[in-house]
């Protein structure tokens, strides 16, 4: 069928032709990692557990509190009975749930409204919320009125679908608009040119349904607060992009408040804005490792602080980390030379990602962080 969608497949052969259309165009499925995303750990996701099965033991359950895309924690329920994956981006969390959630869905009925969507013709459809904000600047107009329409009618019919099939699909459309974004892998602003039109064709996710998934969308300070796991993977934003404005449009098409738009970029007001991309960010971490109930703390960071973009310069030092990891238990640092996904402005010189592995001896961690305790 080529690069036909489903609504020019039948005009052109009939609709003998939707089984084997269908048959090429699911036959792939989006995997986790596939989607462009800031800091995503896919590609060192090896090298992380390599580290964390040679210095952990006896480990049952984990917890990858600023999941992301959830490339860390897909890889961990490979290997522990219980994972906990936390986002507090609405788009990421209807990820984790499409991918994750141990829910029930019915593969027939996102098929369905799958091959319905995809079967629209495009030229049908008048302007919506999305095509009037976003179109002929992240996508063509064309596409926009497209999305909007099947995110209008995909809330429609939200009360005859179960959460996860509402994910799925949802999830689905993310990951095969990504694709076609004008962009540079975000949305803080979109290419400046003519937009050549591309065909949106929805593809399914590879859903997965994992018994010991627990699944949040919370600060991670306050979470931190009320959970217990083994291991805890800490990989928070470093420096002043806050993610949450970065793919405000991705946020947006989940919620489907339609609230209103300002700039350029067409951002709504601020909201889920993180205090790791700010001046309170070394607080914030000191608070956050201070109360997390587990037995190894294993850190994720990397030297963007020596970037010569001030918006990529890191708000929490190399040192830092180490010092307070180290009033935490024992520490062991390793390092790994890694270039990472580039927005486009970025400079990065000798960039390497490193690993903090703290053996967390609570009487330690308490008596030097008696002063943050005192408030829980």
């Amino acid at each position: 069928m080529g690069n036909l969608t489903l609504y020019e497949a039948i005009s052109k052969f009939g609709e003998s032709v939707i089984e084997s259309w269908r048959t090429a165009a699911y036959q792939s499925n989006y995997r986790l990692e596939s989607r462009r995303y800031i800091g995503c750990k896919a590609k060192l996701v090896d090298w992380i557990f390599d580290i964390i099965e040679s210095e952990t033991e006896d480990v049952h359950s984990f917890c990858d509190i600023f999941a992301g895309t959830g490339s860390v924690a897909n890889r961990a329920f490979r290997l522990y009975d219980r994972v906990l994956v936390n986002d507090f981006l609405f788009s990421n969390n209807i990820i984790y749930k499409a991918f994750f959630q141990d829910a029930p869905w019915r593969k027939a009925k996102v098929l369905d409204l799958l091959d319905y969507y995809n079967s629209i013709n495009p030229d049908s459809l008048t302007d919506n919320y999305f095509s009037i904000n976003f179109g002929d600047k992240f996508f063509d107009m064309k596409t926009s009125r497209l999305i909007g329409y099947i995110r209008e009618d995909l809330e429609s019919k939200r009360t005859n679908l179960t959460e996860k099939e509402f994910a799925i699909i949802l999830a689905s459309l993310i990951y095969s608009i990504d694709r076609l974004a004008n962009t540079l892998g975000h949305y803080e602003a979109y290419i400046k040119k003519a937009i050549t039109p591309r065909k949106l064709i929805l593809r399914m996710i590879d859903v997965n349904n994992f018994s010991g998934a627990e699944i949040f969308q919370e600060d991670s300070n306050q979470l931190a607060r009320k959970i217990h796991a083994d291991v805890v993977y800490i990989d928070p934003p470093y420096n002043s992009r806050q993610y949450s404005r970065f793919y405000h449009l991705l946020e947006n098409l989940v919620q489907w408040t339609k609230p209103a738009l300002f700039g350029v970029a067409m951002k709504p007001k601020e909201e889920n804005m993180s205090a790791y991309c700010r001046s309170s960010a070394f607080a914030a971490f000191q608070d956050l490792i201070a109360h997390i109930d587990a037995r190894y703390l294993i850190v994720s960071y990397n030297n963007t602080y020596k970037s010569k973009s001030s918006s990529s310069e890191n708000k929490i030092k190399l040192e830092q980390i180490e010092e307070a990891l180290n009033k935490c238990g024992d520490t062991h640092i390793f390092e790994h030379a890694y270039s990472p996904f580039n927005s486009g402005k970025t400079e990065f010189e000798d960039h390497k990602e490193y690993l903090f592995v703290t053996h967390v001896n609570h009487e330690r961690r308490d008596r030097a962080f008696s002063t943050i305790l005192r408030g829980r």
